[in-house]
C-alpha cells in the first residue's frame, strides 16, 4: 500500500533547474540593462553583501522593498545564519510570470489531493493509497 505522500510527490509538479546563474552572468545582464559598467555592478554587490552582514551581526534586519527582508539568526553554538522572507512583490512578480516550460507535471496544476490520489491509484492498482 503506498502513502499519500508517496502519491502526491510523484505527481506534483516540479521545477525543471537549470544550470545556476553565477554572479558573473548576472553582472552582464544587469549591466545590459542599466547603462552601468560590470565593475560597478560587482562594487554595488559586493557592497549590499557587506551591509547586510554589518546590519545583522548588530541583530538588525534588512528590509530590500521588491526583494525581501534578511533578518539574522543565531544556534547554540554561536554560528550565525540569516533567514530570508521573500517580498510579496517578488512573489508576485514570479507568479505573473510562470510559464510552464521548466515545469515537470505542470498539468497537476490546480488539482485537489484527493484528485491527485484517484490518479495515483487508477495508475497503480497494484499499489494503490487506502
Amino acid at each position: 500500500m503506498a502513502s499519500r505522500i508517496t502519491a502526491l510527490n510523484h505527481y506534483r509538479p516540479q521545477i525543471k533547474y537549470g544550470k545556476t546563474v553565477q554572479k558573473a552572468e548576472l553582472v552582464e545582464l544587469i549591466a545590459s540593462r542599466t547603462g552601468l559598467n560590470e565593475g560597478e555592478i560587482m562594487l554595488v554587490l559586493l557592497e549590499l553583501r557587506d551591509a547586510i552582514v554589518f546590519f545583522n551581526t548588530y541583530g538588525r534586519g534588512v528590509k530590500l522593498d521588491g526583494l525581501g527582508t534578511y533578518l539574522p539568526n543565531i544556534n547554540y553554538q554561536g554560528e550565525y545564519d540569516v533567514t530570508y522572507h521573500m517580498d510579496k512583490g517578488f512573489k508576485q512578480a514570479l507568479n505573473r510570470r510562470r510559464g510552464t516550460a521548466y515545469l515537470n507535471n505542470h498539468e497537476h496544476i490546480g488539482k485537489t489531493a484527493s484528485e491527485i490520489v484517484a490518479l495515483w491509484n487508477a495508475e497503480h492498482p497494484d499499489d494503490p493509497v487506502r
